[in-house]
């Protein structure tokens, strides 16, 4: 494809640097692109600084990181991006507010990743939410799957704290993920019938990457990255 008919894609990183690098890593590979002329032009910002998301929402105090989200984004548009991701599944729970702030559009990762779901997998009726307790508490899965006539489905208390434990004390801590904590969930999700799993946490895309995961599981990282890649005039290449 002539790469003057690529749009440029804007990201906001650093809501989790090595997110923002896997993220940034995945949209490279998945390019269909012969030449390094043929990959995307890309402004990714990566702003490590920017107050905690969870914390934010947890307590209320988001004036700050609503400000500097809004710097950021205006950042990106000035520099003339036609479009803008954010690899981070709990920042959407601002999308509304940092939406408003600019003229180019945002891509949604909640309602991409479900719509995915829905239209590409057979006969969806129930989804699997596996996530960080932040991303299940804001309910951003839980509502859009409720508008696409689907049923949402969260693990146990106890599963719950098998996901947490995975992303937090194996995969962040750079520890060898323990499998069992992941097939216990997994057969959790099985066993309530849900149709597919969203791995909506970048530390699962990380373990998906890594380790052999159920076919029905659809990681909600890899679908922006098929959307940015397609809005920015690329083919996605498996």
């Amino acid at each position: 494809m002539n790469h003057m008919t690529k749009k440029k894609l804007g990201i906001i990183g650093g809501v989790g640097p090595a997110a923002s690098a896997f993220f940034y890593n995945r949209i490279t590979e998945h390019t269909g692109a012969s030449c390094d002329q043929e990959h995307l032009d890309i402004v990714l910002l990566s702003h490590a600084t920017l107050p905690d998301r969870t914390k934010a929402i947890e307590t209320g105090d988001d004036q700050e990181l609503l400000r500097l989200l809004e710097e950021d984004l205006k950042t990106l548009e000035t520099l003339g991006v036609a479009h803008v991701a954010i690899p981070c599944n709990t920042s959407h729970y601002y999308y509304e507010q940092m939406q408003s702030c600019i003229q180019v559009p945002i891509i949604n990762m909640i309602y991409e990743s479900v719509k995915y779901a829905v239209e590409k997998r057979p006969n969806v009726k129930k989804i699997g939410i596996m996530a960080t307790d932040g991303t299940i508490k804001t309910g951003l899965y839980h509502k859009e799957c409720e508008a696409f006539g689907v049923t949402p489905f969260q693990p146990s208390e106890e599963r719950q704290q098998d996901v947490m434990s995975l992303i937090y004390d194996d995969i962040k801590s750079g520890k060898q993920a323990d499998i069992s904590k992941f097939e216990r969930v997994m057969k959790e999700f099985a066993d309530n019938e849900c149709d597919v799993v969203l791995l909506a946490c970048t530390e699962l895309s990380v373990y998906a990457e890594t380790h052999e995961v159920p076919s029905f599981c659809l990681d909600a990282m890899d679908v922006l990255a098929r959307i940015s890649i397609e809005r920015s005039g690329a083919t996605y290449k498996n």
